[in-house]
């Protein structure tokens, strides 16, 4: 199922947000201001640099320590969604972010759940035949958590569309219970919703340097609630609902980007050829 509603005004004020986006100047060496998402005031996740040059990132930071479930929707959220407007579901959570627009976009996900540096991880695979090695490290960017990958397409022949969900703590800190019992009811043909707030980062470097340079379009999507389904789904190979509340002012990407991310994101899965 893929359902994309209109964009719309939600939020409160930056100040009254638990979740809201923020910047800092870097503490070592005093280089380029950080994107950050900030849970409760505190960094939770660095991501992409503004350049749009620099390799697409989210990478969890020590003081991501915090979800974001509402109690009032949990019932709501037990089975699949069938728009994004239902239950008051979008009113709910958007309390919890930054005056801004936002698309809803309502997915049918089979996550993978990966760990860094290990088979299918992005970041030591695909973004390194475009950008190579961390020229300092000489290591591939590490995102400090596992995530899982749900869907890859081609935008076109020079520039291709990754998407990922990323727990705002990582699977370890999972209730084993919870997830056995979200495996048990998938068993039994449940889809079971998802919330989470995504970005669009569209990232291409400024030099040709490394095997296969193309652009990488990173739609991410931050769980604000589902942590167990997620990694229920992931072991029992079962879709997971997700609807995702895209911000449209804080992603790397324009208004032609957003335009596009229906008709791509109902193309079918397919895996970028390396060197394509």
């Amino acid at each position: 199922m893929i359902n994309f509603g209109e964009p719309r005004s939600l939020g409160v004020p930056s100040p009254e947000a638990r979740l809201r986006f923020g910047t800092e100047w870097q503490k070592v060496g005093g280089g380029p201001r950080r994107r950050l998402l900030m849970v409760d005031d505190e960094p939770a996740f660095e991501l992409s640099f503004y350049c749009g040059t620099c390799p697409l990132l989210f990478r969890r930071l020590e003081t991501a320590t915090e979800k974001l479930s509402l109690e009032s929707v949990q019932e709501r959220l037990t089975g699949a969604l069938q728009d994004p407007d239902d239950g008051g579901v979008i009113d709910a959570f958007g309390a919890l972010l930054p005056e801004g627009e936002y698309l809803p976009l309502l997915l049918d996900v089979e996550p993978q759940l990966i760990i860094p540096g290990q088979a299918g991880d992005y970041f030591s695979g695909e973004q390194v035949t475009t950008w190579g090695l961390d020229q300092f490290w000489g290591l591939p960017q590490y995102p400090h958590t596992p995530y899982y990958r749900t869907f890859e397409t081609p935008v076109d022949a020079d520039a291709h569309l990754y998407e990922f969900v990323v727990p705002m703590v990582p699977p370890t800190l999972n209730e084993r219970e919870r997830v056995e019992e979200y495996v048990e009811l998938m068993g039994r043909g449940t889809v079971p919703t998802a919330v989470a707030i995504s970005t669009l980062d569209v990232c291409q470097p400024a030099l040709d340097l490394a095997d296969d340079y193309f652009v990488h379009w990173g739609l991410t999507h931050f769980l604000l609630d589902g942590h167990h389904k997620l990694e229920a789904a992931a072991a029992a190979g079962r879709p997971v609902r997700l609807l995702s509340l895209l911000t449209l002012g804080e992603s790397l990407a324009g208004a032609e980007d957003h335009a596009r991310l229906p008709a791509l994101r109902a193309r079918p899965r397919s895996v970028r050829a390396t060197g394509a």
